[in-house]
């Protein structure tokens, strides 16, 4: 396997893996923010948005982590 394309393809795994948990803190501080103003039935809708974001991250890292493994056999 190319090493320089698969650290091309690791690079952009992990901006795309800082993305999404850029926009996971974004949302848990938000979610924070209204269970401080007692309303924690919204701040558990809210926080609820973080799934998805945080299932892509993991897998991403998977991906990244495979790639890596891979390139050095």
């Amino acid at each position: 396997m190319d090493r320089a394309a698969t650290e091309v393809a690791i690079k952009i795994y992990l901006r795309e893996i800082a993305d999404r948990l850029e926009k996971s803190t974004g949302i848990s501080k938000a979610a924070c923010a209204c269970a401080e103003a007692d309303n924690v039935d919204s701040a558990v809708e809210i926080i609820l948005d973080i799934e998805q974001l945080a299932y892509e991250a993991s897998r991403l890292l998977d991906a990244a982590s495979l790639l890596n493994r891979l390139s050095k056999e």
